[in-house]
């Protein structure tokens, strides 16, 4: 197979030199060139016609997300943003996802250049997986005006924050709930699903998407900008409501707990499950246990296979379960692996997923 073609673009060159070694120790990734600036990087783009570029959130003469803006306009490709941990850069970040970005690595705002070699598997990994993803040109987007991602280490299941069958038990109940998974390309995804329910829905929704700690508020703020509903960043012991959105902070699980009658949102520190905090298989594992057949899954955009098991146990219990399609995903991991393992019960196109969750909440 062809190696991919890197194209780093960063004003600071020790993180030039930092990320040109990271990928060197790679055997399909190449480095074909680095770029001080956005004026540099055009004709480097000409010249070498790279498959994937890293672009740095703050540079002189033209910032990543307005030369972010005009790239994806006039020749749209696959971007990994290399963004800070602040809430000023998660703002920036969310509006580069927004342009057509396809991730992000979130430096931290100390010692950068040794911090990026210990996430050096993730940076890694977010190329790879850049280079196979779905791009589209800005035109045909609707653009509107913490801790890092955890390094990979051990792999955990649900049952290091919740035992399987531990759950509160279902109760008699007009109450439905929506939990919703989401990784990669997620943030827009999420939005976008959000955008078309009515204010007046008849459940509740919950939503872990991965995503850095600093990064998770102004996601909440960005979404609740864009539909009717109420979208909040989750607090631990917070009713859940219908027409309100609950997001999980990005450094802490987020659970559902029965309270009598009530659901509540649960938050909890324990370890990275499926190597992400939030992650959707605690989620939702949580709904199986205390929803059971009250609930909705649905799986959007994402890589690797977070969720999956626990939407396996959601359906057992009688809830539909949705994904989206592998045409309309930016990477077609999470939600392939939901219906490679049998438990889909409908594959749809982004745009159709809301209309479909109206339907079923009706029901």
């Amino acid at each position: 197979m062809p190696k991919i073609r890197l194209l780093i673009v960063d004003d600071s060159a020790l993180i030039r030199q930092v990320l040109t070694q990271i990928f060197a120790e790679t055997s399909d990734i190449e480095v074909v060139g680095v770029a001080a600036d956005p004026y540099i990087a055009r004709e480097k783009i000409k010249q070498l016609n790279p498959d994937v570029l890293t672009l740095d959130v703050e540079m002189p003469k033209m910032d990543g997300v307005t030369f972010l803006g005009n790239l994806m306009r006039l020749r749209p490709m696959p971007v990994v943003m290399v963004s800070t941990l602040t809430e000023q850069g998660a703002d920036v970040t969310l509006r580069a996802l927004e342009y057509g970005a396809v991730d992000f690595v979130a430096k931290p705002k100390v010692d950068v250049a040794e911090s990026l070699k210990d996430y050096a598997a993730e940076i890694i990994g977010k190329v790879r997986m850049a280079a196979k993803a779905k791009v589209k040109p800005l035109e045909k987007r609707a653009v509107k005006a913490s801790k890092p991602a955890m390094a990979p280490g051990a792999k955990h299941s649900a049952d290091v924050i919740l035992k399987a069958g531990t759950g509160g038990g279902h109760f008699r109940t007009t109450d439905k709930i929506i939990g919703i998974g989401s990784s990669t390309g997620g943030t827009e995804a999420v939005k976008d699903v959000l955008a078309m329910l009515p204010m007046d829905i008849q459940a509740g929704i919950v939503i872990s998407q991965h995503i850095p700690a600093a990064f998770s508020g102004p996601f909440a703020k960005r979404a609740n900008s864009v539909t009717p509903l109420t979208v909040c960043e989750a607090a631990d012991g917070q009713q859940i409501l219908p027409g309100h959105v609950y997001i999980a902070p990005g450094d802490r699980h987020l659970l559902v707990q029965r309270d009598g009658a009530r659901y509540v949102c649960r938050l909890n520190d324990g370890p990275p499950v499926n190597r992400h905090r939030p992650s959707v298989d605690v989620m939702i594992r949580s709904l199986a246990q205390n929803a059971g057949p009250n609930a909705i899954g649905v799986m959007l955009t994402g890589m690797g296979d977070d969720g999956a098991a626990g939407m396996g146990e959601l359906k057992e219990c009688g809830a539909p379960i949705l994904v989206q399609d592998e045409k309309t995903s930016v990477v077609w991991g999470m939600p392939g692996e939901v219906a490679k393992r049998g438990f889909a019960d409908e594959i749809l196109p982004l745009n159709k997923i809301g209309p479909r969750l109206i339907e079923l909440i009706k029901k």
